[in-house]
């Protein structure tokens, strides 16, 4: 049975979800016009490239390549570039920093502490992060408040430093994003089929059983607070609009 089987259930309020998520974009990209898409490749994000395409707004998209991403990943890249005939960014870590890690840490570093998984996360995934963005005034993300506890409070629009961080999501569920993904017959990472919802790297990401946390494969051996990598964890950061202030009871 294939994910779509499994999880197309759209929400009561699907059309509208969709409907204010291209509004959002259209909304920030005249306010912001220097756009880039944060893609994990994930099912959310594949959904973002496809919203970014309908709402006609201009965007890059970049991947973060940490260098331990699966195979089934990685092939999403040449089928989106096919599909919107547009290349997508690839950024990797610098090869001496990730070559000096293993060297003191060893491979399967992080699984022996939080510190030295974190620090796999910051060579891997926050210093390219920092390129991807830079010279940008906006990113935009797949973040859902249903994902975890951790981004349960996230806003549609946050104010970081040098930019804002959008994320037309947050209010979707799982069935919306999958009945978004049947709509528009959209490619998506082949591991969703075999019960893996949240993909990351390899070594730190694993299927889950029914009745686990949506992000119970990732990073399984750690305790559900410290369960993000960083990119998601930038300080200093303010919503700027909410639901309610754009929808007015």
């Amino acid at each position: 049975m294939s994910a779509i089987d499994l999880y197309n259930k759209p929400s009561a309020t699907f059309d509208a979800k969709v409907a204010q998520a291209l509004a959002l974009l259209r909304a920030q990209a005249a306010q912001h016009p220097k756009l880039t898409q944060a893609s994990s490749l994930g099912a959310e994000d594949m959904v973002v490239t496809h919203l970014i395409h309908l709402a006609g707004i201009q965007s890059d998209v970049f991947v973060l390549d940490t260098g331990k991403l699966h195979p089934e990943t990685l092939a999403l890249v040449p089928k989106i570039e096919k599909r919107y005939t547009r290349s997508v960014q690839v950024y990797r870590p610098q090869q001496e920093a990730v070559v000096r890690f293993v060297r003191h840490n060893g491979e399967d570093a992080m699984y022996r502490s939080v510190e030295l998984r974190k620090g796999c996360c910051d060579i891997r995934k926050m210093e390219p992060l920092a390129r991807a963005l830079a010279g940008h005034d906006g990113w935009i993300t797949g973040l859902r408040r249903e994902q975890s506890n951790a981004r349960a409070e996230v806003a549609e629009v946050v104010q970081e430093p040098g930019r804002v961080k959008i994320s037309p999501l947050v209010d979707w569920t799982w069935g919306d994003v999958w009945h978004f993904i049947a709509q528009h017959a959209l490619d998506y990472n082949e591991l969703h089929d075999q019960f893996f919802p949240s993909i990351g790297c390899a070594p730190c990401t694993r299927a889950i059983s029914v009745g686990e946390d949506f992000r119970a494969g990732r990073w399984w051996w750690e305790q559900e607070s410290a369960k993000e990598c960083g990119l998601h964890m930038q300080p200093a950061a303010e919503p700027l609009v909410s639901s309610i202030e754009r929808n007015p009871a």
